[in-house]
Parts: structure tokens; sequence; C-alpha cells
């Protein structure tokens, strides 16, 4: 009866199933009719079972394999040509099973199971046989790399560490019983070095990143991403001089690499040689007027150089390049970097959360603050704490919040970005419990490293609970760390805010070094320049106080009023009488009700000059 079912009845499959049922468990016969009636991955694994049932594994591997090919994502088919390898201890195709099963569990975001399928292969006694020890090698890396994306970090870093050392036997042996795999083995033992290295510059832990990054290149000495990324660790810690040694390195071989260009140019700007530094970015803009990532770092580079009046050139440049630019969102984001207005770059997929972040920093501090800070906190009387600020304030908590949501960090580090930022919103309310939360993940995340910004953050809720000397400790931490470029913001602002401290405590010697270093590493530091103004005018030093806040006026685009009436004060102590008026008229035109700025200075300036 059931034979007389034809493929094309609804119920053929189920009708066959019994069949072979019948022929395995009954008859002990095997039939392949429904293969080659009806081949599929479905009917493949039944003759597959089917080989198994009556002890003929090696058919039922050959069977499975093809049901396999037919779907590849198959785990379960996997594991059944596993089980299928033990019963004919094929041990070497076996291995490779496994591997294959590892890596399609991996693909299948199966992490536990992959997991555990590398666990099982590395469960054995000691091996000293090339075969095993290459396989071995294998699985360590595999599962190195599991445990990875399951942020699992010190174990995928113990995993690395023997692949290493099980690494070292292979091509200790390999020489003599394999010299023409040495070159390969080589590369492996490159790429693990480099891996276990990038797992130490994750963690901050550098010294030891330079050392496994060292011995990668001891196999394979131009590889030039090991290279490079040495090259960008040197530079993240000061080393000048070996960064170019490395740099210098790759541009013999490539002198196009537009990552070494981009590296000597970071390096020049470092040795404080600007002009060559623009070189090196002018030379990429030359071949590639709409390099956005270039422009975007060039950008940076002239406002740290106190030279941003020569950024609208390289501006026209990639605009004359192409007809498209002003829609293109990499040209906008560079755009917002020199005006600082990111709006139509915040939806794009490569720039957009770059510019999200840049926007909630302006959300949260417009004014570009000390937050924290005393010195200025009384002196500013444009607005003072009037209900309209308040409310302004509010609105940019709020948009802030908004902004947040847009945020999709792929990262550990930003997604400790993002609960920074979070929490950043709570320091804004001013609201003595919400900066109390703040803080406490503030302290959560400072305490597992010397993280920056999280020690900077600590501080500054510190400062506004009013307890400077906690935040007087944790800013020396700061100052006592070598300064990179991941973290220049925060060190920046890290030393602003000590610099505040001890000007409030009087001691501006040591305030004073404090902003030299602010102003080695950032030239267009407009705080800066008005903190070291805020000095000099207390030691009633009118004339060199007035230079200094003509800088924090440059710097700052000549748009905060509080500079500028400070600016104009000054130039009347100094007797620059035309200069005070010409300030004066330039703040009364942006601010015509600015407090005192009428009857303290242009009055008197006026005045001055009559006589």
């Amino acid at each position: 009866m059931l034979r007389n079912i034809t493929p094309e009845q609804p119920y053929y499959i189920q009708a066959k199933e019994k069949m072979a049922d019948i022929y395995l468990n009954h008859r002990k016969e095997k039939r392949l009719e429904m293969v080659e009636k009806m081949p599929s991955s479905h009917t493949y694994l039944l003759l597959g079972d089917a080989y198994m049932n009556i002890q003929e594994p090696d058919n039922a591997i050959d069977v499975y394999e093809q049901a396999l090919k037919k779907n590849p994502n198959d785990g379960a088919l996997a594991s059944k040509i596993g089980k299928a390898l033990v019963k004919t201890h094929n041990y070497a195709k076996q291995s490779v099973l496994r591997y294959d099963l590892a890596e399609l569990l991996l693909k299948m975001k199966q992490h536990d199971r992959c997991e555990r399928v590398l666990h099982d292969a590395l469960a054995h006694e000691q091996v000293s046989d090339l075969p095993s020890l290459t396989n071995d090698c294998r699985y360590l890396v595999l599962l190195a790399k599991v445990q990875h994306k399951v942020n699992k970090t010190e174990e995928a870093l113990l995993s690395l560490q023997r692949a290493r050392d099980v690494q070292a036997k292979v091509l200790k042996q390999v020489q003599m019983e394999q010299p023409d795999a040495v070159a390969a083995q080589k590369r492996l033992s490159a790429e693990i070095c480099a891996e276990i290295a990038r797992h130490y510059a994750g963690q901050r832990g550098y010294e030891r990143a330079v050392k496994f990054y060292k011995e990668a290149l001891v196999y394979c000495e131009h590889d030039r991403k090991v290279m490079l990324e040495l090259s960008r660790l040197y530079l993240t810690l000061d080393d000048l001089e070996a960064c170019q040694q490395q740099c210098g390195a790759i541009l013999k071989n490539d002198p196009c690499n537009e990552d070494a260009t981009l590296m000597m140019a970071d390096l020049m700007f470092r040795k404080q040689d600007y002009e060559q530094a623009v070189f090196h970015f002018q030379q990429l803009l030359e071949r590639k007027p709409d390099n956005y990532l270039t422009l975007s770092r060039l950008i940076d580079l002239l406002r740290r150089a106190g030279k941003l009046e020569q950024v609208p050139r390289f501006l026209d440049m990639a605009e004359r390049h192409s007809s498209r630019a002003k829609f293109e969102p990499g040209f906008n984001y560079c755009k917002g970097l020199y005006l600082w207005h990111f709006n139509k770059a915040r939806k794009d997929g490569d720039w957009g959360q770059n510019a999200v972040y840049n926007m909630i920093e302006i959300c949260l501090n417009p004014d570009n603050d000390t937050i924290g800070g005393e010195v200025f906190e009384n002196l500013d009387g444009d607005m003072g704490n009037s209900t309209e600020k308040q409310e302004s304030e509010q609105l940019a908590v709020r948009t802030a919040e908004k902004l947040l949501k847009e945020l999709r960090p792929q990262t550990p580090a930003g997604h400790v970005q993002l609960r920074i930022l979070d929490s950043y919103c709570l320091l804004a309310t001013k609201q003595k419990a919400s900066v109390e939360n703040a803080l406490q993940l503030f302290t959560e995340v400072a305490n597992t490293e010397d993280h920056v910004p999280a020690l900077l953050a600590v501080a500054t809720a510190y400062m506004i609970l009013r307890q400077p000397p906690r935040a007087r400790n944790q800013l020396k931490r700061i100052a006592k760390m070598s300064w990179n470029v991941m973290d220049a913001d925060e060190f920046e602002k890290s030393w602003l805010l000590l610099a505040d401290i001890y000007i409030h405590s009087g001691k501006y010697d040591m305030a004073g070094e404090l902003l030299k270093r602010c102003l080695r590493h950032n030239k267009s530091c407009c705080k800066a320049y008005e903190y070291m103004g805020y000095i000099l005018e207390k030691e009633q030093a009118f004339r060199d106080a007035a230079l200094n806040y003509e800088l924090a006026w440059k710097y700052g685009n000549q748009s905060n009023p509080t500079i500028g009436y400070k600016l104009a004060f000054n130039y009347l102590k100094a007797k620059r009488h035309v200069d005070a008026i010409d300030v004066c008229h330039k703040v009364l035109d942006a601010h015509p009700n600015y407090p005192r700025m009428r009857k303290d200075i242009l009055d008197k300036a006026r005045t001055a000059l009559r006589s």
C-alpha cells in the first residue's frame, strides 16, 4: 500500500519515511528510492540515518556531507557527521569537521555551543605530533575569537597566550618536518601575537601591547597592518621617534599609504612642526579632495595649531571637486567641525554617530564652560541665574536625552562612552540626588581602570557637590598620566578644571603651568587664554591680560560677550581706548542689553579720548 503512493501525492515523504523504517528495523535493508526521486537536505538526512542504523558510518558521512552542502547552516547536521566520524575512528577528518562545526556555530551566533565544541576538542592528553599541535592552535585561536565576541576578555587573552605557546612548538617542528610550510606558520604566529597586542591595547596595557606587536614583526617584518598598529600605539604613548621610524619604513615601500601619511601629519603636529603636518594632509587632499576622514583630521589639527582661518580653503577644494559635496554627510560633518553645526550629518551611517556625540556635548555645554569650575561662576553677568537661562538649560538637557536615543555604539568602549554621556545629563540638572547617582556610575567605571573621561566626570561631580578636595585628587591622577590623542579633549578639560581650583585658591603659578600644558596641545584653547588673562588681570598686568583675552576672543569666534567685556575692560585699563570702543560695539551689536558695557567701558573710553 505504501509503495503505491506517488511523488505527486501530499503524503509521499511520510510514506517513504515509514517504508524506510520498515526496511531498516524489520528487514534490515536500505533504500535509495526517496533520494533519487526527491534529492533534498531532508531526504539525504534520512538516508544518512539509515546507514548509521545498519552500522555503515562511512557511507553515512558521505550522505550527510551531501545534505550539508544543500543546507550549510544546519548545526545539527554537522553534529551528526561528528558522531559518525567517532564511529569510523577517522580522527584526521574528525578534527576538520569539528573545526568546521565550530566555525558554523560561530556564524550562527550560537556562541555557547561553539565554545563547548572547542573545549571538547581541546580536552585531551598532552600531544607532541605536528598535526595535533596545529589543530590545537587553530582551536585556541577560534576559541579566543568566540570568547571575545561574548566579552570574556580575560579568557580570550588566556586562549591566545596558549595558542602562542602551542604555535611556538609548531614552528620548531615544522622547520624540520615541513620546510615549505614555514612561511605560512610564521604568518600565523604574527597574527596571534598581533591579536594579543590588540587585546592589551584595548585594556590600555600599552607597554605589553608594544611588546607583542614587536614580536609579531619578528615573524613578519614587513606586515604593514601590524606596523601601522604599532605606529599608532607609539603615537598614543607619545613616543614620537619610534612612531616616525615605523611610519618612515611604511612610506619607504608604499609612498601613497594614507594611514601612514595621516600619522606622519599627527607626528609633525606633536613636534609643533605645523607646516610639515599640514603638508602631509595637503598631499592626501590634493590626490583626493573629498577624503572627508582626512579633512576632518586636518580641521582638528588646524584648530589645535591655532590656524582655523586656513580651513575654508580646504572646504572650497572639496566643493570644487564634486558638485554634490554640499549634500554629502562627510562634507557636512567637516563643515560642522569648523562651524560647530552637525545636524546635516547626524542621520548618516558613517558620520552620524560622531555628529550626534558632538551635538550632545554642545547641548550639555553650549558655551564651552569649565563644568564645575568656580572662578568664572559669578562673573558671567549676561543672564546670571535668570529664569530664561534655567529654562534654556532644561531644554538643552531634554534635547541631549533625545539625541542619546539615536546612538548605537558598536564597541565596549562606545557603550562606556554612552553611559558616561547619559550620566552627564544627570549632572546637568544640578539636582543633588541626580548628581550623586551620576557620581556612582562614574566611580564604577573609573575604578575598573585609569579611564580619563570617567575620572574627569568623577571630579566634575564632586565640584558640583561642592567637594573640591576630592575633585582635586582625581584631577591630580589625570595630570600624572601620559597625554594621548584618544582622550585629548578630556585631558584638556581636566587640566582646565584643576587650574580653576588652583586659581580659586590663589595658586597662580601651579595654574599657569597647567594652562601652558593645555596650550602646548591646543593653541586654539579659548578657555586657557581666558584663565591666563584672568590671572594677569588679578596681578594688574593689564597689557598682558589684554593679549590673552584677545586670543580667547579670537578663538571663541568673537561670540562670547563675557570675554568681549573682559577684553574691552583690559584695553581700557591699558589705555588702548580705540580698541576698547571697537570691542564694545561688537558685543553690543550682538547683545544690545549686555550689563555695564556702556557705563563701565564705552562711556569711559570715549571720555578718555576726548580729554
